[in-house]
């Protein structure tokens, strides 16, 4: 991993450790699907506005139906059922151990991976995982 594509993946990471905190103010009174939806619509209008902007209309038009398969199945997993479990698990219970037991997602990804794509990986990222697994594990229990 270059020192660039590095600093990216922590600025997505602080963006993640950061976002349950604003979840968690902002389901104060709403229930998590109403959540869900209007943090959607926010993100719809900054992408709108992108694709405005930038010209992306064509860009989107011209992706290939099995593409657009694949990313509705991930927008399904990722944006609905796991948001929505996300939200609904942030609403009813602490913005800590919620964003713990959910950043597992790397286990499965791993795992899944493997068993899907056929990716490789090293002892070391077997070793990570397995630390992921134990640490969602004590946070959970206690």
């Amino acid at each position: 991993m270059t020192f660039g594509l590095f600093i990216v993946s922590l600025f997505g990471a602080i963006c993640w450790g950061l976002a349950p905190i604003f979840g968690k103010l902002g389901l104060g009174n709403i229930n998590p699907l109403d959540g869900l939806a209007a943090r959607t619509i926010v993100t719809l209008t900054f992408l709108l506005f992108w694709l405005i902007v930038s010209n992306g209309f064509p860009r989107i038009l011209a992706v290939p139906s099995r593409d657009w398969f694949y990313l509705s199945l991930e927008a399904f997993l990722a944006t609905l059922a796991g948001d929505l479990a996300y939200y609904a698990a942030l609403k009813w219970s602490g913005a800590g151990v919620s964003a713990v037991v959910l950043s597992a997602s790397p286990v499965f990804t791993v795992w899944l991976s493997k068993l899907i794509l056929h990716e490789s990986f090293t002892l070391m990222q077997l070793l990570g995982v397995i630390m992921v697994a134990m640490g969602v594990l004590l946070v959970a229990s206690g």
